[in-house]
């Protein structure tokens, strides 16, 4: 019996030993996991540092403004390439946007303002070209090319020539009144806005194949006249007498007969193409 004891307390310690090591195992594993398993409030205040960061917009000169007259056979390349600039600050920001907390101090200067000078000065170097081949070439619009940060506030231009922050989508979706043209966006106090007929009600029966091409040429009038409206609030008191006929007017009324000529075509290729809208293509200066 005395040789027994030995072994039974053998097996209690060899038994006892294993129950510690597998709570030792166990403090250990769960430590690991805790260790593992973040911070709620240390993520919560990452988020909400980012996102008390101030709001940045980037603010890029005016081109449009100092534009020469337009001929009328480079006003199409130079319409698309006012648009283009104002796409590409609309990208800018989105990217500033996308990409606050990033990068070193000189991330903005070299990831996003510096492309985008040498996006734009490409695209003003086409709208010179475009003015030159059958007028005289401006000169100095490189000088527009490099834009600003505007901290703390919004863009106070979009660096093509519309209304600032005004997209071609919310001009789609503006109500069709042509003839009322809007009000110059800052409400320049006597310089006046422009109106134009009403090419809707002057249309006959729309076939249902030209209805898409019709609604999308009504839309352009429509975006032709803001454009023009704010070309006249961001150039009050530059030029001559003639200057709001010949750098406003006078192309409003080229790129609108052209608008009104593609209605008329795609009415024309299923029914009685309609006679006379030219005349519906001037434009007069209200106050």
């Amino acid at each position: 019996m005395s040789r027994a004891l030995p072994k039974y307390n053998k097996r209690r310690v060899a038994f006892v030993g294993g129950a510690a090591a597998v709570a030792l195992s166990g403090a250990i594993v769960a430590g690991s996991a805790l260790a593992g398993t973040p911070d709620r409030s240390s993520g919560t205040d990452g988020a909400r540092t980012l996102a008390a960061a101030a709001p940045t917009t980037i603010t890029c000169p005016d081109v449009a403004s100092r534009l020469p007259a337009v001929p009328a056979s480079a006003q199409a390349e130079v319409d698309r390439n006012l648009t283009l600039l104002r796409t590409q600050v609309q990208e800018a920001n989105q990217r500033l946007a996308d990409t606050v907390g990033q990068g070193g101090p000189n991330f903005v200067n070299n990831a996003i303002l510096g492309p985008l000078k040498d996006k734009r000065v490409a695209t003003v170097n086409r709208i010179a070209t475009a003015i030159g081949r059958t007028a005289a070439r401006p000169a100095g619009l490189d000088a527009l090319a490099p834009c600003t940060l505007n901290a703390g506030g919004t863009s106070t231009g979009t660096g093509g020539g519309t209304a600032t922050g005004t997209s071609s989508a919310a001009a789609s979706a503006a109500p069709s009144t042509a003839a009322t043209a809007q009000q110059p966006t800052g409400g320049v106090g006597g310089v006046g806005a422009i109106s134009c007929p009403d090419v809707a009600p002057r249309l006959p029966a729309v076939p249902a194949s030209a209805q898409a091409e019709v609604d999308r040429n009504l839309t352009l009038l429509r975006t032709q006249i803001q454009e023009a409206n704010q070309r006249l609030a961001d150039t009050v008191g530059q030029g001559g007498p003639n200057f709001v006929n010949n750098a406003i007017l006078g192309p409003l009324a080229d790129k609108r007969k052209s608008t009104i000529d593609r209605i008329a075509i795609a009415i024309g290729r299923t029914s009685a193409k309609p006679e006379g809208l030219d005349s519906l293509a001037a434009c007069t200066l209200t106050q």
